[in-house]
This record gives structure tokens, C-alpha cells and sequence, in this order.
């Protein structure tokens, strides 16, 4: 069954519309309370590596290589993107906490669910 995946930053608040909110950082949100977030989901595994996030550390002029880095890692998180899928939801919010609306790990994540699990 083929989901609709949003993305939202998480301190953007719950939205009865959200369907499962799934975490996608690798860190817990700063200021953010585990009650609050109401979370279906944190896969934290499904986050860019450790190595990776400390790289890019939310540099834009490092969005082009970090893109298929990341590709590269969720190509090996395969079950975790199904595990995700799986939601039992018709729609799945990918929250994530950067400040950068456009450039993050979720607009990535995103892409790569709609284009080979999404279709």
C-alpha cells in the first residue's frame, strides 16, 4: 500500500493529521519532552551515521556530497526503511530536528522511500 510521507520538524507540534510520527535523528531533540513528542516510532538507526552527521554538521555547501553519502548508508538500512513503512498508518511524518527546513536527513530519507518503496 503506498503511504504519504510528510516531513516536519519536530518542534512544529502534534497534528491529528500527522498519521505515525516517526523520530529520524540520530540525537533526542533539544527541549523536547518524550510525552510531548508523541512519537509512534524513534529509529535512530535510520539516521545518518555518526561519522556522516559529524561531517556534514548541517553545512550547506556540503549538501551535494552529503546526499548520496547518505544514499549510500540508507542503501544498507534497508529493513529499517520497511520496518518504517510498516506503520500500519496511510500516512507517516518523518520529524526531524534541524533548523534547515530544506536541507536534512528526513528531505533525504524521504526521497529515497519514495523512490524505491513508494511507488
Amino acid at each position: 500500500m503506498r503511504k504519504e510521507i510528510i516531513i516536519k520538524r519536530i518542534y512544529d507540534g502534534y497534528d491529528k493529521t500527522d498519521g505515525a510520527r516517526i523520530l529520524v535523528d540520530r540525537l533526542w531533540p533539544r527541549g523536547i519532552k518524550k510525552e510531548s513528542a508523541r512519537l509512534t516510532a524513534w529509529i535512530m538507526d535510520i539516521a545518518p551515521s555518526t561519522e556522516l552527521r559529524k561531517w556534514y554538521c548541517h553545512d550547506p555547501e556540503k549538501w551535494d556530497e552529503f546526499v548520496p553519502r547518505y544514499m549510500e548508508e540508507l542503501e544498507t538500512k534497508k529493513e529499517l526503511c520497511i520496518e518504517l513503512l510498516n506503520s500500519g498508518e496511510k500516512v507517516i511524518t518523518l520529524l526531524y530536528a534541524s533548523k534547515d527546513t530544506k536541507l536534512n536527513q528526513a528531505v533525504v530519507l524521504k526521497s529515497f522511500l519514495d523512490k524505491f518503496y513508494n511507488k
